[in-house]
């Protein structure tokens, strides 16, 4: 399955005195991105928890290489590094709009129930796992 790069447009709002963007921001389009990538694969996020299934970030990983600015294209490509039933791992590579890479990341995260308690995403839901275990690279 090929997927859409994931776009943001910098914000006024995102970016500091010195007129580059702030450093936190990268975490959040890291998350929109996450959320893009899902939809993508037919799993949008209000579906997931609609089956009682939560995901929190266990952890972020973020490297810049260059700066961003306002206005400015970003380009995210999000891809499944591991997934084993447990724990998904994504990494994430941010291009701006001449191609050089700004930032690239990861994040880690967990399957829950409603009452945060692990769920068995290979036997709770097994096409969500098949279709999660497809995309890993």
């Amino acid at each position: 399955m090929a997927f859409k790069e994931y776009k943001h447009t910098v914000h006024y709002y995102e970016t500091d005195k010195m007129g580059i963007t702030h450093h936190s921001n990268y975490i959040r389009w890291m998350e929109e991105a996450r959320i893009d990538f899902l939809a993508q694969a037919g799993w949008p996020f209000d579906k997931l928890e609609e089956m009682g299934m939560v995901s929190p970030v266990l952890s972020v990983t973020c490297d810049y290489k260059v700066s961003t600015r306002f206005a400015e294209d970003i380009y995210i490509t999000v891809g499944v590094k591991e997934f084993k039933g447990v724990k998904l791992f994504l990494s994430y590579e941010m291009r701006n709009e001449e191609g050089k890479v700004v930032c690239v990341g990861t994040t880690s995260h967990a399957f829950l129930n409603q009452e945060g308690k692990p769920i068995k995403v290979k036997k709770e839901y097994p096409d969500f796992y098949k279709s999660l275990s497809e995309l890993v690279q």
